[in-house]
């Protein structure tokens, strides 16, 4: 069991935790939304998602997210998951990123969805 990101108490009073599914989502949750240098041991850790947050919600975003978003999935997270399909995209005041991938250690597709207003 793994500790449930973010933090916070169960129904039983003790730090919730999670199965190796939910912490794997969690760490591409913290991995699309941390910006770079945020991290003092790893400045070059995040997507540079919400660096972007002032550019405007346009389909160049967008894709602009997508080809970001992608590589650093890649290079942070590829011992764990294969990443099977990648959307970005930018609607209204709101930019989704929309993620399918297969958790290597079981094998299990899983899909995850982010929504952020700009």
């Amino acid at each position: 069991m793994h500790l449930d990101f973010p933090f916070h108490v169960d129904g039983r009073s003790r730090s919730a935790a999670t199965d190796h599914a939910g912490h794997v989502r969690d760490m591409i949750e913290q991995l699309v939304f941390t910006q770079a240098g945020e991290r003092v041991n790893r400045p070059d850790f995040g997507s540079g998602l919400l660096q972007l947050v002032f550019a405007g919600n346009s389909p160049e975003l967008a894709a602009t997210v997508q080809f970001t978003l992608q590589a650093a999935l890649q290079r942070w997270l590829q011992d764990v998951i294969e990443v099977r399909a990648l959307q970005v995209s930018a609607q209204d005041a709101a930019l989704t990123v929309e993620l399918s991938y297969v958790l290597l250690r079981t094998r299990e597709e899983q899909s995850a969805r982010f929504t952020r207003t700009i």
